[in-house]
């Protein structure tokens, strides 16, 4: 199935986008290092404040990006937009609301995987798209559907078990969209989709709810 634009109209998207809401792409960049150091922090008031963030850009990139400048080359940007802002009242309702979400650093695989996805999503990834040739305006920048994915599976895995599968739901959907769409327009920064997908299902899938470990901070404190 072809797409219905190519990577020229897909460019330029970005291009109209990021002129649009300049300098609010700081601003989104600055949230997303206020969302981390959040869930570095834990507890409850912090984990919220890492949710109401996470929540925010993803209703963000539903209405703004999807709605307002995609669909002018994709009409299914509007079914897009619809999904990313259930997903942002998911992670509003059960981070927020209910405070099912809690964040915590622990000494352990999901943590470091966490930490290397949240930097792929906010440094890695601009970096390799300008490797590739995708110059600012005409590319990609966090809080739009790709990064803020990737961004999004490196929080979730900061989530002590038992983690939420209704959430990974979306993120793992958009994954596989993206990365088919990435293949055929050459959107290799992109592929940190898969990766990020695969960890997160897996760590949902083998989690044993009824173990917890120990925060890392909480083990510090306690050895001093």
């Amino acid at each position: 199935m072809s797409l219905p634009f190519t990577i020229d109209q897909f460019l330029d998207v970005f291009r109209r986008y990021n002129e649009a809401i300049w300098p609010g792409q700081l601003l989104l960049n600055l949230l997303a290092v206020v969302a981390v150091v959040a869930a570095v922090r834990g507890g409850r008031g912090a984990s919220r404040i890492a949710a109401g963030i996470l929540a925010a850009v993803w209703l963000w990139t539903g209405v703004v990006y999807h709605v307002a400048f995609f669909r002018a080359i994709n009409p299914a940007a509007l079914l897009f937009g619809l999904v990313f802002v259930i997903e942002g009242l998911l992670i509003a309702w059960f981070g927020v609301a209910r405070h099912s979400l809690r964040f915590e650093v622990r000494a352990n695989v999901a943590t470091f995987l966490a930490f290397a996805l949240v930097v792929y999503a906010l440094v890695a990834y601009p970096m390799i798209g300008y490797a590739l040739g995708h110059r600012y305006p005409s590319a990609p920048t966090f809080g739009v559907p790709c990064p803020t994915t990737i961004f999004t599976f490196g929080l979730l895995l900061l989530c002590p078990p038992p983690r939420l599968r209704s959430l990974i739901i979306i993120p793992a959907a958009w994954a596989v969209l993206g990365v088919s769409a990435a293949t055929r327009l050459g959107m290799w920064e992109d592929y940190g989709l898969v990766l990020a997908a695969i960890v997160a299902t897996i760590a949902v899938l083998v989690q044993r709810s009824g173990r917890r470990e120990v925060p890392a901070t909480h083990r510090v404190v306690t050895a001093t």
